[in-house]
């Protein structure tokens, strides 16, 4: 009797071993998620995913040694790029930093600081969808493979250029005393925007403006001005009471130079019930004006809705 309980174990142990080898030897199949992006790279948009901080390289077009990253975090104030360059020739003093949207229109982000071979920039935008480039440029409105670029992003492991598109993608929007100023009745284009004196506004110091929109009622917003020490100013435009604002329309800042070209230098897309919401930006000119304009669509290279409001400095109070 023992013996056949022995001989019986013994059976059992085999086939318990063969089965432990035969599941060693199983393969396990995996799901491998590509990059898509052109074969050339010279299309690389892509929609930021929201609450995941990004890595992105941004590979040297026209300087053989350098690199640079950008770290990207979308979220419900907008989209954070933080960009670091490096060996950059030390006679490179000026870079330019775009977001490229689905459409080939380039969104001046602001210049890049340079000193020692390295660059670095901080800002946001409310796109989501977008290539980065820099460039030597200062006054990009439009690219291609043949626009004049020093760095372009890559397209991070896992994600997909998005589709080429004529009218281009819909982007999110972002959420969110020294002078007083006022606004320009509502009109149709051509715009008249006058220049806001910034060589006499005090170099790293804020300058605080206030403007109302008599169209809307309530509507108001304040503009925050600083020319920095490092060359460009920075503007923040914060919008309250917006829920008199027509639905789905894009909220436009523009700084017109003098010159009367018009740079695209933010964009809110008004929600339904939206009350608040904030562009915060820079640009290098060195004097300004302000247009905020109401359009239908994104990525317009040029202001052609109504005019929500012109910033005037009021003097008279």
């Amino acid at each position: 009797m023992s013996k056949g309980i022995s001989f019986l174990a013994t059976a059992l142990l085999i086939l318990a071993t063969a089965a432990f080898a035969a599941a060693q030897q199983t393969q396990t199949t995996t799901t491998v998620t590509k990059t898509i992006q052109n074969a050339d790279g010279t299309y690389t948009v892509i929609e930021y995913p929201v609450g995941k901080e990004t890595i992105v390289n941004l590979n040297p077009v026209t300087i053989p040694g350098a690199a640079g990253t950008a770290t990207i975090l979308r979220d419900d104030d907008g989209t954070r790029i933080k960009l670091n360059l490096t060996g950059l020739p030390t006679d490179l003093s000026t870079l330019n930093l775009y977001a490229v949207d689905a459409a080939g229109v380039a969104t001046s982000l602001g210049p890049i600081a340079i000193a020692n071979g390295l660059g670095t920039f901080t800002t946001t935008t409310p796109l989501n969808r977008f290539m980065l480039i820099a460039s030597p440029e200062s006054s990009l409105t439009t690219y291609d493979p043949n626009t004049k670029v020093f760095f372009r992003s890559a397209v991070p492991a896992g994600l997909a250029v998005v589709p080429y598109s004529q009218s281009g993608p819909k982007d999110g929007a972002a959420i969110g005393d020294r002078v007083s100023a006022t606004t320009a009745p509502a009109t149709a284009s051509p715009y008249s925007v006058p220049m806001l004196g910034i060589p006499n506004f005090g170099r790293g110091t804020e300058t605080h403006l206030r403007v109302k929109f008599p169209e809307f009622r309530d509507a108001r917003a304040n503009v925050f001005i600083e020319p920095r020490h490092d060359g460009p100013t920075t503007i923040k435009m914060r919008f309250h009471n917006l829920n008199r604002v027509p639905a789905d329309k894009r909220i436009v800042l523009w700084a017109v130079a003098p010159d009367s070209t018009y740079n695209r230098i933010g964009q809110v897309v008004n929600t339904r019930n939206r009350n608040e919401a904030q562009i915060q930006t820079e640009t290098n000119l060195k004097d300004f004006g302000l247009l905020v304009t109401l359009e239908d669509k994104d990525s317009v290279p040029n202001p052609s809705g109504p005019t929500f409001a012109t910033v005037i400095i009021d003097n008279t109070k």
